[in-house]
Parts: structure tokens; sequence; C-alpha cells
């Protein structure tokens, strides 16, 4: 049991909604995240579980934490038909029910704009990743258009965003974030994902691994 209840049930209930309505054009972008992993995964703020269909066959087992019950709920029936074992857990961000170093990969897909502290979730990924270990990113970030980001900034140091979306900030730097956190990015690339005016538009696509 996760020791900080999660419950966002408006957003809960939106968000599979809205995964399922721009799967056509994330899913191929699931598909490049979850590429070539092997071994044992842990995929941090799962949410419904829609990554797991994208796991490749190389996955010996997902370990999923998702501490929203709802999500929760929804992700216990992705992994029933997951072509790869998936365990799902009720687990905060910053206090991942695992050993240290006990898995090969740790997965963040649309999840760093939202935990309360960027930092502590990637030094927790940190500690239960393997020497050798990698962590896999799709996040939305701050925008790189000044007029953009100053709304993006405002909306968050307001609270409106958060408030609106399940905790989501629209302004955060993930990329320096996993930098800060002692992890070097190995490979990156940003794009669009949805309309270019949306608030939530560049996006992140990468790998990283300890320092």
């Amino acid at each position: 049991m996760s020791t900080t209840e999660v419950r966002n049930p408006v957003f809960a209930r939106l968000f599979p909604l809205c995964g399922r309505l721009m799967d056509r054009e994330v899913g191929p972008l699931r598909d490049e995240l979850l590429a070539g992993l092997e071994g044992r995964v842990v995929e941090i703020g799962a949410g419904d579980g829609m990554n797991f269909a994208h796991y490749p066959p190389t996955v010996r087992e997902v370990a999923a934490a998702e501490p929203e019950p709802y999500l929760r709920g929804k992700a216990l029936q992705a992994a029933a038909a997951a072509p790869v074992p998936v365990s799902v857990v009720d687990a905060v961000a910053d206090r991942l029910p695992f050993d240290d170093a006990s898995f090969d990969a740790a997965v963040f897909s649309l999840v760093l704009c939202t935990v309360p502290d960027p930092g502590v979730a990637l030094a927790e990924a940190r500690r239960v990743l393997r020497p050798g270990g990698e962590v896999r990113f799709f996040e939305h970030v701050r925008s790189a258009s000044p007029r953009k980001a100053r709304v993006q900034d405002a909306l968050d140091r307001w609270g409106v965003w958060p408030r609106m979306v399940g905790g989501c900030h629209c302004a955060r730097d993930t990329g320096a974030a996993i930098a800060a956190a002692g992890f070097t990015i190995d490979q990156e690339r940003d794009f669009s994902v949805g309309p270019r005016w949306g608030l939530t538009d560049r996006h992140l696509l990468g790998r990283a691994r300890p320092a």
C-alpha cells in the first residue's frame, strides 16, 4: 500500500479517453520508447497501462507502480492482456517498494510532469537500477518558444494547470531534471504531439544512464 494516497477521480477517468484518442499518433512513440528493453523493468506512474501492449518479448517482467486507484484498476486489466508478465503495485514515485539495484531499466512515460518532485522520483529510479541499467523517458516539457513558455510558467505558478489536470505541470524542464539527478542522456529528441498551440505540445523521448 502506498504511504501517500493519490486520488484524481475526474482526471483519472478522462486520461484513458484522451490516450485512446491520441493512440494513433502516440502508439508508435510507445514502441520507440520501449524498443530493445530486456530483463526486468519498472514502469513508474504506469497510469492505465497503455504502455503494456508495447513491451517487447525480451522483457522478462514489468513491475508497474501506480498510486491512483481508478487508473490502477485499469492498469490491472491491461496487465492481464499484456504480451509480457506485468505486476501492478500501489506505490508512489518517490517511495518505490523495490530493492536496490533490482531492475535493468526504469520507464517514465508522461509522468514526470505530475510527480511532486521529479528529482526525488529520478533518484528512486536510480536507486532501483542495476549497474549499467538505463532510464527510458517520454515526457512533455516546457516550450522552446519564449512566449508560450511564459504562459506555461504562469499557469504552473498560479496552480491553474495542476488543478485542472490532476497535478500535471506544463512548464517543467525535464531534460535538465534528468541530468541534474545524475544521469547522462545517451539519446534524446524533441518533437510535437497534438496541436502546436497545445500547452503540452513539446515532447522529449530518450534514454539515459547513471553517470
